[in-house]
């Protein structure tokens, strides 16, 4: 049976089981202690959630398999169940339809990443400290969760670690207290945070400011910038992230205003598959430094996930195109404005890659086993470099930086992406989407209507050096 027949209205088609829509939260206060050493982690949440449009007679939170030391619902003792990765909490009589209330959950356990069939997905022990990679159901590895893309909230998280490492979750750092042999840092993310978003990272890093605080030209002070890395990288570090700066500034031409107050780089001791993306923060690994800006395309990516993904949301998983397809195209803008290969040149490889491949994917609904299909990347950049040909160039990258605007901090699918592009063409869009949304066969490489220019002009371009 299709999960979409059986789920309830609302509920993510791609993982039914995650995410409760009866109630929303908007705020987490996460209270984390983590020693390394012996994997141990004892934390303490509080949900500051408002009930639907129903009564609510169970609140039901995502959460791995930890021992629960208390559960409280408006500061009292209530019963619950803890089973098959959900924390079942029933209130004396259920809660009245727009009820506010807390939850408090205490935990302790050995976190593990939860199984996948892209592996394993949270919280993951390093040789020497951890780091977070949630997307798109990691959450709950370490913290209990509303488990939905949609039901985004803001994060208050405290992580106490020994004093040798070094912690960083997204967001502004408020406070770093040192007791004894362990130092407490405390984060603040005000911004509407989806729950795969939320990041720790702990290593013995050493902290780099990549931006001053005062701008040197008169204009704005740059969205501030810092990595954490092993020491013995910097070298290679200085040289692959010297461009990121620039990057920020040219994305905010292109895409609008930052959706954030800052902006950390991680560069983990270990090897990583793939960076990932937070909400203000992106981690990378030892293997995406040479020191030759090899994986320069990969910082794009991750910063433009930024405005793509992290502010701009989805809605629920099947609309993934939405954060990948515009990450991707945002590497072939950067490398189009940076001296380096046009889009359409870009988009042509691309097209080249894809046709030589199997035709069986729906860009607008991949299904879950083609999530993370590199097919859906490319198509979903050629979509919108498809998008582009279609439409002038100053109303390309009006509609580009008006969706991002007009959904900042928000949650949206693909319908309100391809409403949204239509009030920017003069002719209908409803077979340019049809066809590289809908249909699974390659329609054939678009050409523009009229000649490109460098991606927003006001930016001035770099050297290819």
């Amino acid at each position: 049976m299709n999960p979409q027949q059986v789920s309830a209205p609302g509920t993510d088609p791609y993982f039914p089981d995650h995410g409760d829509t009866r109630y929303r939260v908007h705020r987490y206060e996460l209270d984390l202690d983590y020693r390394p050493v012996s994997n141990r982690l004892s934390g303490s949440a509080r949900l500051s959630a408002l009930a639907g449009p129903a009564p609510l007679a169970d609140i039901a939170l995502d959460l791995a398999a930890f021992r629960i030391q208390r559960v409280l619902l408006d500061s009292r003792t209530v019963r619950y169940t803890h089973r098959a990765g959900k924390l079942r909490i029933r209130p004396a009589e259920a809660l009245a339809p727009g009820t506010a209330f807390t939850v408090e959950v205490r935990y302790t356990g050995n976190p593990k990443p939860v199984r996948s069939p892209w592996g394993g997905l949270g919280w993951e022990e390093l040789t020497d400290g951890a780091l977070v990679a949630s997307q798109p159901v990691g959450a709950p590895s370490w913290y209990p969760c509303n488990d939905r893309p949609a039901d985004k909230a803001s994060y208050r998280v405290s992580i106490t670690a020994p004093s040798p490492y070094t912690a960083i979750a997204g967001g502004r750092l408020l406070t770093r207290t040192t007791r004894a042999s362990s130092t407490t840092w405390v984060y603040e993310q005000p911004a509407p945070t989806s729950t795969y978003l939320v990041t720790v990272s702990l290593g013995n890093y050493t902290a780099v400011p990549l931006t001053s605080p005062v701008a040197a030209d008169g204009r704005r002070p740059p969205v501030p910038q810092t990595a954490y890395l092993p020491a013995r990288l910097l070298p290679e570090f200085t040289e692959d992230f010297a461009r990121q700066t620039r990057m920020m500034q040219f994305f905010e031409e292109v895409f609008g205003p930052y959706p954030f107050g800052e902006y950390a780089v991680v560069v983990a001791d270990e090897e990583l598959d793939v960076p990932v993306e937070a909400q203000g923060m992106a981690t990378f690994g030892t293997n995406h430094l040479d020191g030759t800006r090899t994986s320069e395309r990969l910082i794009a990516h991750e910063l433009a996930h930024q405005w793509f993904g992290n502010s701009v949301s989805v809605a629920d998983w099947q609309h993934i195109w939405l954060n990948e397809g515009f990450a991707k195209y945002a590497e072939w803008l950067w490398s189009e404005h940076a001296g380096g290969r046009p889009a359409a040149a870009h988009a042509a490889a691309a097209h080249q890659l894809l046709a030589a491949l199997p035709q069986d994917l729906l860009t607008a609904d991949p299904g879950k086993k083609l999530l993370f299909d590199d097919r859906l990347y490319q198509r979903g950049a050629l979509t919108v470099h498809a998008l582009r040909c279609a439409l002038s160039e100053d109303a390309f990258f009006r509609m580009l930086k008006d969706w991002t605007g007009k959904h900042r901090h928000g949650a949206v699918s693909t319908a309100d992406f391809t409403a949204h592009a239509q009030q920017y063409a003069a002719e209908p869009l409803d077979g340019l989407f049809a066809a590289w949304l809908r249909e699974p066969a390659l329609p054939p490489l678009p050409h523009p209507t009229g000649p490109h220019r460098p991606a927003n002009q006001q930016v001035k371009p770099l050297s290819q050096g």
